[in-house]
């Protein structure tokens, strides 16, 4: 087993903590033009707080608030008895303080904070002003402020993680859904197609001997049966590989320009925002309910429109057909279609007024900086 290096800091903070260090040579000058017991206290009280600030990044629940206190302590202490640029330590705690998750825990410890850094200034006020010597001021401010922005930030950060494994989870649930549809897939074509050729290859070698002319013919039907298979296993194949909206709105064109339906498409969505997996499961579903129309709704006119609104994307397929009656159970595959969109949290509605009109709906979410499909 290999042993494990001992580092100071943990490593995925990289460099950033050891930079933080220059400002230790604040204190230290200060602490070095004293002499005698001060000096000697000073120094310990450094080194204390150099061993609370590598105990901070260890973020223990049950010690932090603890190591956060003990520097506070000592702040406030080289503030009032050595000099009150020591104030400016504050942006060491500032920065851990931004690391509570709850307001509950984060509350007690800033009020300290703010208490530890102001009642120096405080004291040392009539000085100050007659110095001129606003500038604590607004870095006080600052200090007092950094910590919203450090938690903001660390809450973002989280976000994105369990951001990133939500889809990992929906990633494996496609593949799972995608994986039951193949074996369905699988038993209820390619199944019975290859059930039926063992049957007639079983005909087949009755016949031989006693109807050659017949057994021929059967020959022939085994070998059209099985390019059958042939395409048919192609076709799944096909459907396995993950597609672009882009590109099954060209097919989509040419499958119902095939079929004399006009084609009519709106919208100027860049696809590229949308993550593979809502894109892939949309593309299904525009080729589902495509198939569809070709195949039922006897329309002259589809149209298609992609459109980004507030918080989410809309798919709509539209026709001029038949529709169908409403107690008619969702088959034709849109069953299959709802499943599909919920693994994405989205949702399928069905309007069948005049013709049929499907709409496809997914959330939008924040990612990377980017504006994407979750």
């Amino acid at each position: 087993m290999r042993k494990r290096s001992f580092r100071i800091f943990p490593e995925i903070y990289g460099y950033f903590p050891y930079v933080f260090l220059i400002y230790l040579f604040l204190p230290a000058y200060f602490i070095a033009v004293e002499s005698g017991l001060k000096m000697f206290i000073g120094w310990g009280l450094l080194l204390l707080f150099l061993v609370s600030y590598r105990q901070l990044y260890a973020f223990e629940s049950k010690t932090f608030t603890y190591w956060l206190i003990v520097q506070l302590g000592i702040i406030f202490i080289f503030t009032i008895n050595y000099d009150l640029n020591n104030v400016f330590l504050g942006f060491f705690t500032s920065y851990f303080l931004g690391w509570y998750r709850y307001n509950k825990s984060f509350l007690p410890p800033y009020i300290l904070f703010a208490l530890s850094l102001s009642l120096p200034i405080i004291f040392k006020y009539e000085g100050l002003i007659n110095s001129g010597s606003y500038y604590y001021l607004i870095y006080l401010i600052v200090m007092l402020i950094v910590p919203f922005g450090i938690k903001s930030m660390n809450s973002r950060i989280e976000l994105e993680k369990e951001l990133t494994e939500a889809n990992e989870k929906i990633e494996e649930l496609v593949k799972r859904d995608e994986r039951m549809r193949i074996a369905r897939d699988l038993h209820d074509t390619l199944g019975h197609t290859l059930s039926l050729i063992t049957l007639k290859s079983q005909l087949v070698s009755k016949l031989v001997k006693k109807d050659a002319e017949r057994a021929g013919l059967e020959a022939k039907e085994i070998e059209r049966t099985s390019r059958i298979a042939l395409t048919q296993v192609r076709e799944l194949v096909s459907d396995m590989r993950s597609v672009s909206i882009t590109e099954v709105l060209v097919e989509s064109e040419s499958i119902l320009e095939s079929a004399g339906i006009s084609y009519h498409f709106d919208g100027e969505i860049n696809t590229k925002n949308i993550s593979a997996i809502p894109q892939n499961i949309l593309s299904m579903c525009l080729k589902e309910a495509v198939t569809n129309v070709v195949k039922h709704s006897e329309a002259k006119n589809c149209y298609v429109m992609l459109e980004q609104i507030v918080g989410k994307i809309q798919l709509i397929i539209e026709d001029d057909g038949i529709g169908f009656p409403e107690n008619k159970d969702n088959g034709n595959g849109l069953h299959g279609i709802s499943e599909r969109l919920q693994l994405v949290d989205g949702k399928l509605e069905i309007r069948a007024e005049k013709g049929t009109k499907l709409v496809f709906t997914v959330p939008l979410v924040i990612k990377d900086g980017e504006v994407g499909v979750s």
